[in-house]
């Protein structure tokens, strides 16, 4: 028969009954951090995707590669798949693209990383047609993927 002494007796207990914590994964940061929605160069995350060209209207910050804007996956104990939303700006009266989806609304953007490039392609997976930022570079309009964007990927090159 195995006796506990009281210390261990507690340390086993707390270990069963502790809240399991939840493995933060790259997808659940870019859906719920709060640096989504921080003020642009203000923010950790580098990428910034704006609603309308020229940086205006809604924006989110994202801070990992995306393979798709439309089903964002957080893991952990919500197996579900999420759209990643420009953030809600203007309570009263909302700002151009305020909630809407990013995939295929996003028509200019900004890259704030000053060591990778931001390539925002305009089919999930990371493929098909791309622009490109180069690092703390700024497009007022995407040439390629002028509100048809569908997944983002940070590379070295």
């Amino acid at each position: 028969m195995l006796v506990l002494s009281g210390v261990c007796a507690v340390a086993a207990l707390s270990l069963v009954t502790a809240p399991l914590a939840q493995a933060s994964s790259k997808d659940e940061e870019n859906l719920y951090s709060m640096e989504a929605c921080e003020y642009p160069g203000y923010s950790k995350f580098k990428l910034h995707l704006y609603y309308n060209s020229a940086g205006a209207g809604s924006y989110r910050n994202i801070g990992y590669s995306v393979y798709d804007f439309n089903a964002v996956r957080p893991g952990g104990s919500d197996p579900g798949a999420h759209p990643l939303r420009f953030c809600p700006m203007g309570a009263s009266n909302p700002w151009p693209g305020s909630g809407q989806k990013i995939k295929n609304n996003a028509a200019s953007g900004e890259n704030d990383h000053s060591r990778y490039k931001a390539r925002i392609y305009d089919r999930s997976g990371y493929k098909g047609n791309q622009d490109v930022m180069a690092p703390y570079q700024h497009i007022d309009q995407f040439r390629h993927n002028y509100n048809d964007n569908a997944s983002f990927k940070w590379t070295s090159r």
